[in-house]
């Protein structure tokens, strides 16, 4: 999902993700594939072979409740794993998995009909297969400091929403107007709240693509639009007097997602999944420049990633407490870590560009929130006892 080189994605890729996730060991194989293919097994967990070709799913049904993917990428492309409600509402997902890695994704389904799907490359629909989900369970919401931390997050996420609405209006305004120094100085400003809560958003579906594809994200023959189809015209074209119809069509998009992110019930894991997600973007796209490749205003992004990561994690706080002293111990430290090294790098009211950055800065950078991830990884298993 960048505009570097395939080569380099994977070698940067490689080097943030080794510190996150471990390759599998082996295990027994099932024979339980959706096309009948054995597929690696683990105890209590649902094997899933990616490759750039195929999405192997050990079985086609679950039980109710949680489950528990565990996605090796034996491919050439980085992928990403989705487990689809009807819509393409997106009830857990887990990005950039690096060839040659393993990494589980906890989610919680009820009965029902899913599509699980796989996306090398990161683009297009992906290689998809039928689920199934039978039988009842307890939700994990019936708990009451679960259910009091997703009721503590969906307040963040409606203030964050609320005001991502008049900073992406203000934006709009400033490139209908023909504004270009002033929009620039707009960009990162109002996508600093679309960053804070973006897991959120990219539950559903195609909406998250309008607002925030970059170029290289697009399979052949999609229309391009939002954010970054206007970052590149403010900084590579510097002509935006076509750019109205792509500004309204971002507002409109915006204003959809705000009004289906306040309406949806969000899920522990939701909260849990999502604070990896936000790091992952930080290790594998912010950190390598990709996100923001001609504005470079990828700091904003970054720091609203761990800003809105580090909410997801204290709406928890209170199971997380009960449930494991230790971990929330050193969540408090690798977040202070991680701030503070972020805090190195704030000018003015706002960051320094990313290619103002050294490498040895940005290693710097990327190795904390490495640090931070990892602990992080352990909330999803924790909530979902």
């Amino acid at each position: 999902m960048s505009a570097v080189s395939a080569l380099t994605r994977l070698t940067i890729g490689a080097l943030a993700l080794a510190a996150l996730t471990a390759c599998a060991a082996e295990t027994p194989t099932s024979s339980n594939g959706a096309n009948g293919t054995a597929v690696p097994q683990q105890p209590g967990k649902v094997a899933v072979a990616a490759s750039d070709t195929e999405c192997k799913v050990a079985v086609a049904e679950v039980a109710a409740g949680t489950s528990t993917f565990t996605i090796t990428n034996g491919g050439s492309k980085v992928t990403e794993f989705y487990v689809y409600a009807p819509g393409d509402r997106v009830m857990a997902e887990v990005e950039n998995i690096v060839p040659g890695l393993t990494r589980d994704l906890i989610a919680e389904l009820p009965a029902g009909t899913y599509e699980t799907a796989c996306k090398p490359g990161m683009v297009g629909k992906g290689i998809r297969g039928p689920l199934k989900v039978t039988g009842e369970h307890k939700p994990l919401n019936a708990d009451a400091k679960l259910a009091e931390a997703t009721a503590s997050y969906k307040r963040y996420v409606k203030s964050q929403s609320d005001t991502l609405l008049i900073k992406t209006q203000e934006f709009v305004d400033t490139v209908k107007a023909g504004q270009i120094d002033k929009a620039k100085e707009l960009f990162p400003i109002s996508r600093t709240y679309w960053e804070r809560i973006e897991p959120v958003a990219e539950i559903f579906g195609d909406l998250d693509p309008a607002i925030d594809a970059r170029e290289a994200d697009l399979a052949e023959g999609e229309e391009w639009t939002g954010f970054h189809k206007i970052e590149k015209d403010l900084w590579i074209t510097k002509d935006i007097s076509k750019d109205g119809p792509v500004a309204d069509k971002l507002l409109a998009d915006v204003k959809t997602i705000v009004e289906k992110a306040n309406a949806t019930e969000l899920t522990p894991l939701n909260l849990a999944n999502g604070a990896k997600e936000l790091l992952d973007e930080v290790a594998t796209g912010k950190i390598t420049g990709e996100e923001d490749i001609w504005s470079h205003t990828d700091l904003w992004d970054f720091a609203a990633n761990l800003q809105g990561s580090k909410a997801a994690v204290q709406s928890l706080r209170p199971v997380l407490e009960e449930r494991s002293p230790a971990l929330v111990k050193t969540l408090d430290e690798k977040f202070a870590a991680a701030e503070a090294e972020l805090g190195t790098h704030q000018k003015g009211d706002g960051w320094r560009l990313h290619n103002e950055l050294s490498k040895a800065e940005l290693k710097k950078l990327s190795d904390v929130i490495n640090a931070l991830a990892e602990p992080i990884s352990e909330i999803a298993p924790i909530v979902a006892k």
